[in-house]
C-alpha cells in the first residue's frame, strides 16, 4: 500500500486520518505541490494521476485518486474502526457532510485556484485571502447549521465515534486557521474538532508531524 501525499494537502490529511483510524500503515511517497513549479506536474506523478491532484493510494493492484473514494474503499475492504455508519440513512448523512466539505468548500479554495487568481486574474494576496475567507465562511455556516441540534450529531459529526465526515472536517479547520478565518461562530464544529484532537489517530496525521513537513 502506497500513499502519494503532501503534508499540507488537506485531502491527503483526510486519508492519513482514515488510515490511522483503521490502524493501517501505508508507505508514503511525497509530492511537493509548490517546489520546482509543482512536482505533481512532473512526468513521474503524471503517470500516476493525470489530474495532478493528491492524494493517490496504490492498493490491491489499484491506483485510487480522490480522498472520499479512497476512504470508502478502505472501509469496504479493511477491518478496523468503521468510517461510515451501518445504516443507509446514517451513511447518506455522513456522505453528505463529507461532500459539503470535500466537494463544496475545499475545491474553491485549494492551491491551484488560489494560484490562478494571482497569476491569471492579478488578484493581490489580500484579495485571495478575502476570496478564501468568503467561501469558507459560507460553507462552514451551512455545516454548523446542519450539525447543531441534530440528534444524530454527538461528540463527532455523526454519533460518538469518529468517521469520514470528521476526517474531512479537521483538515478544513486546520486550513481555515492558516488563513486566519474567524471560527468563533461555529461552536459545534470547534467542539467536534477538540474531541478529534484528543485521539491519537488525528494527532499523528497532523501536517506538522509529517516527515515532509517544512
Amino acid at each position: 500500500m502506497e500513499l502519494h501525499t503532501y503534508y499540507r494537502s488537506s485531502a491527503s490529511y483526510r486519508v492519513r486520518i482514515a488510515l490511522n483510524l483503521k490502524e493501517l500503515t501505508a508507505e508514503e511517497s511525497y509530492v511537493h505541490l509548490s517546489k520546482n513549479g509543482g512536482e505533481q506536474f512532473g512526468a513521474a506523478f503524471d503517470a500516476v494521476n493525470p489530474q495532478h491532484l493528491l492524494p493517490v493510494l496504490e492498493i490491491d493492484g489499484l491506483v485510487l485518486p480522490q480522498s472520499l473514494a479512497i476512504m470508502e474503499y478502505l472501509d469496504e475492504t479493511r477491518q478496523g474502526a468503521p468510517l461510515l455508519p451501518p445504516d443507509p440513512a446514517g451513511r447518506a448523512r455522513v456522505r453528505a457532510l463529507s461532500q459539503m466539505i470535500a466537494a463544496d468548500i475545499h475545491p474553491i479554495n485549494n492551491l491551484r485556484v488560489l494560484k490562478y487568481l494571482g497569476a491569471e486574474l492579478n488578484a493581490s494576496q489580500d484579495q485571495k485571502n478575502a476570496w478564501y475567507r468568503h467561501w469558507v465562511a459560507l460553507g462552514l455556516d451551512a455545516l454548523e447549521r446542519q450539525l447543531v441540534g441534530n440528534p444524530a450529531t454527538g461528540r463527532f459529526c455523526h454519533g460518538d465515534t469518529p468517521g469520514m465526515a470528521d476526517c474531512c472536517l479537521v483538515p478544513q479547520l486546520y486550513n481555515a486557521r492558516r488563513f486566519d478565518c474567524d471560527l468563533s461562530g461555529y461552536p459545534t464544529l470547534l467542539a467536534i474538532d477538540a474531541h478529534c484532537a484528543e485521539l491519537a489517530a488525528f494527532r499523528a496525521a497532523h501536517p506538522d508531524l509529517q516527515p515532509d513537513a517544512e
